[in-house]
């Protein structure tokens, strides 16, 4: 059903695509020609490409909403896959030699002078 839905979508999405580009818009474009008489004269034809745009897109809106609600009722808890994971040995911290290397003695804190 998913799937189905979902090429559904795209295929509507195209057919949006292309409405929206046969459409004349007032800076030109990719406008229908044809006689301006008979059923489909250029305000025929406008009006129907405008009212099958509204249709696709409100059908791609809905689509949408119903292809967001089916993916997360299919989601599912995942889990880490942990069947390659390596077990690396971490090597041992060598020992401390407190007599090695002895910490710095703190200096004596100085009082402060006045001029």
């Amino acid at each position: 059903m998913f799937f189905f839905l979902t090429v559904l979508q795209a295929i509507i999405a195209v057919m949006l695509i292309g409405v929206i580009l046969m459409q004349k818009s007032d800076g030109g474009g990719l406008g229908v020609g044809g006689s301006p008489a008979g059923l489909m004269s250029a305000r025929g034809a406008a009006d129907f490409l405008t009212r099958f745009t509204a249709i696709l897109a409100i059908t791609f809106v809905v689509l949408s909403i119903t292809l967001a609600a089916l993916a997360t009722g299919e989601s599912t808890t995942r889990t880490i896959d942990t069947s390659l994971k390596r077990d690396v040995p971490v090597a041992p911290a060598p020992p401390v030699d407190p007599l090695a290397n002895p910490a710095p003695a703190a200096a004596p804190a100085q009082a402060p002078t006045k001029p």
